[in-house]
C-alpha cells in the first residue's frame, strides 16, 4: 500500500497565492532594513550544538533541535552509564538547527571581527527551528527577520530600531504596539525585594504573566525559591498601570536606591523622550514592566509588539545583549536588535484584510496553443510582453480548446490570446477578457497598455 504523504506538526507548505503574500510582507521588512543602513548576511541552518546551548536559559535548551550525528551515532555510548539526557545527547548529537538569528550573528561577529566595520549593522531573513508545541501563531519551523547592530552603546539605536518597526508596519497599515522594558530596571526590582541572586527565575516568571496568570505566575516563583514576602513586595508592582509618564514616575520612585533600577529608568526615560520628539506614524509606544522575554543573553533594553484588535501575541521583539559576543571570547562589544515574526504579522494581515490585490503578480496573459507554427509565432509575442513586464505563458500542448480555456479559468488568468492564420496575417490579436466574457481585438503595443491601465 502507497505510504500517505504528510509533513512533520508545526510545518507548513505554502501555495503560491499565500507564497505572494509572505514575499509581499518580506519585500516591505526588506526595504525598511535597507532604508535603515542594514546590509543582508546569511548563516547556516544548523551550528554545532555547543554554540547554541546556554544561551537561551532553561527552557530554550530544551526547544533546541538536535541534529544526530551521521553514521554509527551511538559508538560512543556506554550504555551501563550514559543514558541521561545531557550525557546522552553531547555523545550523540554535536550539530542542531538554529533556535534563532542573534546567536548565530554573535558567532559570525567574533569569527569575521577582522573583516567587519564597527559599528555593524546587518539584517537576516531566515528559517529557524524550535521544538515547541504547536497551536495558533506558533509552529516549529518559522523565519526570523532580524535586523543588529554590533559596536555601540547608544541609545539611538534604541530609537532607530523604533522608528524601524514604526517604518514596517506603517507601510502594512497593521496597527501596533511596540512595548518597552529594561533588563536593568528588572535587575533593581530583585534587588528592592531583596531577590536579586533570583533574577533569572524572575523574569522568567513574570515574562508569563498575559499568557498565565498572575496566580500561576506566583507559583512558579515559589517553587523556584524566591520567597512570600518578595513576591508579597513584587505584586503591587506588576499590577502597576497607567500611561507610560505615570507608570516611570511610579517605578522611579520604587527603585531610588537601587543604583542599576535607575540606570535602567533613565534609559527608557531618555527614549520615549527621543520618540515624542521625533512622533510615529502608526505604532503606539508603551513602557511595559512584565516584559521580560526570559531570555539570558539581553542586558538593557527590551522590546515586544503586539497587534492592536487581533489575540495573536507578539509579532517582533528584541532588546539589547551587550555581553552575548563575550561568551565567543570577544568581550565589550555591545550589540542591540530586534526580529519581526513573519508568519505571525502574515496571519494579522490576513485576519485585518490588510493585504493588497496581488493578482498582477500571478500570470496575466495566456496565449492558446493552436499547433506549431501559431506557437512560434506566439512566442515572439510572448518574448515582447516578457521583457514590458508583463506575466505571461504559452499553452504547452495543442489540446482542445475547453481544457486550455479551463486552465486559464483555474489558474485566475484574466486575459486569453488567440492567434491564428487571420491574426497572424494582419498582425493583430484576439484578446479574450475572462472575467467578463468580451473579446477584441488589437496590437500587442495596445494589449500592455490596456494591461497597465
Amino acid at each position: 500500500m502507497a505510504q500517505k504523504p504528510s509533513i512533520p506538526k508545526g510545518t507548513r507548505d505554502f501555495s503560491p497565492a499565500v507564497m505572494l503574500k509572505r514575499n509581499y510582507v518580506m519585500g516591505i521588512i526588506k526595504e525598511a532594513f535597507q532604508t535603515f543602513g542594514f546590509l543582508p548576511i546569511e548563516t547556516p541552518s544548523m551550528e554545532n550544538l555547543s554554540t547554541l546551548m546556554g544561551k537561551y536559559g532553561e527552557e530554550g535548551d530544551r526547544l533546541i533541535f538536535k541534529i544526530l550525528n551521521s553514521g554509527d551515532y551511538l559508538k560512543k555510548v556506554d550504555v551501563s552509564s550514559d543514558f541521561v539526557a545531557k550525557i546522552l545527547t553531547q555523545k550523540i548529537a554535536e550539530k542542531a538547527l538554529r533556535y534563532d538569528l542573534t546567536v548565530p550573528f554573535a558567532r559570525y561577529v567574533v569569527q569575521n571581527q577582522n573583516e567587519i566595520t564597527l559599528p555593524f549593522k546587518r539584517y537576516q531573513i531566515q528559517p529557524v527551528w524550535r521544538a515547541d508545541r504547536p497551536q495558533k501563531g506558533r509552529f516549529r519551523e518559522f523565519f526570523q527577520c532580524d535586523a543588529d547592530v554590533v559596536g555601540s552603546q547608544s541609545l539611538l539605536y534604541e530609537v532607530e530600531l523604533i522608528q524601524l518597526y514604526d517604518t514596517v508596519f506603517t507601510k502594512l497599515n497593521l496597527p501596533a504596539v511596540i512595548k518597552l522594558n529594561n533588563r536593568k530596571v528588572l535587575s533593581g526590582i530583585a534587588e528592592v525585594i531583596d531577590e536579586a541572586g533570583k533574577l533569572i527565575d524572575i523574569t522568567v516568571a513574570i515574562d508569563k504573566l498575559d499568557k498565565i496568570g498572575l496566580v500561576k505566575v506566583k507559583e512558579e516563583m515559589l517553587s523556584k525559591g524566591v520567597s512570600e514576602a518578595a513576591i508579597e513586595k513584587l505584586e503591587p508592582i506588576l499590577n502597576m498601570t497607567g500611561a507610560p509618564t505615570q507608570k516611570l514616575e511610579t517605578i522611579r520612585e520604587v527603585l531610588a536606591h537601587s543604583k542599576i533600577g535607575m540606570e535602567g529608568v533613565d534609559e527608557i526615560q531618555e527614549v520615549f523622550d527621543k520618540i515624542s520628539f521625533l512622533g510615529l506614524d502608526t505604532a503606539e509606544l508603551d513602557f511595559d514592566l512584565t516584559l521580560a522575554r526570559g531570555l539570558n543573553y539581553y542586558t538593557g533594553s527590551i522590546f515586544e509588539v503586539e497587534a492592536k484588535g487581533v489575540q495573536m501575541g507578539s509579532i517582533g521583539g528584541g532588546g539589547r545583549y551587550d555581553d552575548l559576543t563575550g561568551i565567543f571570547g570577544l568581550k565589550e562589544i555591545p550589540g542591540i536588535g530586534i526580529s519581526f515574526g513573519l508568519d505571525r504579522i502574515y496571519l494579522v494581515a490576513e485576519e485585518l484584510d490588510l493585504f493588497p490585490n496581488l493578482e498582477a503578480d500571478f500570470t496575466q496573459v495566456l496565449f492558446v496553443n493552436f499547433g506549431e507554427i501559431e506557437a512560434n509565432y506566439c512566442l515572439k509575442a510572448l518574448q515582447f510582453l516578457r521583457k514590458q513586464g508583463v506575466n505571461s505563458e504559452l499553452y504547452p500542448d495543442t489540446a482542445k480548446m475547453k481544457k486550455q480555456m479551463n486552465y486559464a479559468n483555474k489558474k485566475g488568468i484574466p486575459f486569453v490570446v488567440l492567434v491564428g492564420e487571420d491574426e497572424m496575417s494582419s498582425g493583430l490579436l484576439t484578446v479574450k477578457n475572462m472575467t467578463d466574457g468580451t473579446q477584441s481585438t488589437m496590437k500587442l503595443e495596445d494589449l500592455v497598455t490596456n494591461l497597465r491601465k
